[in-house]
């Protein structure tokens, strides 16, 4: 497997650890009548911040995986891998890992720049697919 297949094997799985972290306290949070509901309303009780910022991070890393499969799929089927590639797409995961307790701890400015250093290894896997 490439490299580049490793790390978004990894950042799925890293998906799966953020939904752990989310729905876990969450659940705990707004109970078992709201959580297996169909949700047709808003929760009577509040998430705590962290949760709150937890589930957020979730939606957000989402949002990124997208993009950044997009990115692996073009440099895997134009067979473009290369070591600068690969390097963009282990940032991409050490961004995204850091980026979890970046949001839930409230690091500002820290957070956005966690953020946008993942963006823009991202971006670079695209454009270095196009050359």
């Amino acid at each position: 497997m490439s490299p580049e297949l490793t790390v978004l094997t990894l950042a799925a799985l890293l998906q799966v650890v953020q939904f752990l972290l989310y729905a876990v306290p969450a659940n705990r949070a707004l109970g078992p009548g709201y959580t297996m509901s169909a949700r047709d309303r808003e929760p009577s009780r509040p998430l705590g911040l962290r949760t709150a910022r937890l589930g957020r991070a979730f939606g957000n890393h989402f949002e990124g995986l997208v993009l950044f499969t997009v990115a692996v799929l073009v440099t895997e089927l134009s067979a473009q891998n290369s070591p600068f590639t690969a390097l963009c797409a282990w940032t991409y995961l050490a961004a995204r890992v850091l980026y979890v307790p970046a949001y839930a701890l409230g690091w500002r400015p820290g957070r956005s720049l966690i953020w946008g250093l993942g963006f823009l290894a991202t971006l670079l896997m695209l454009v270095a697919a196009l050359l």
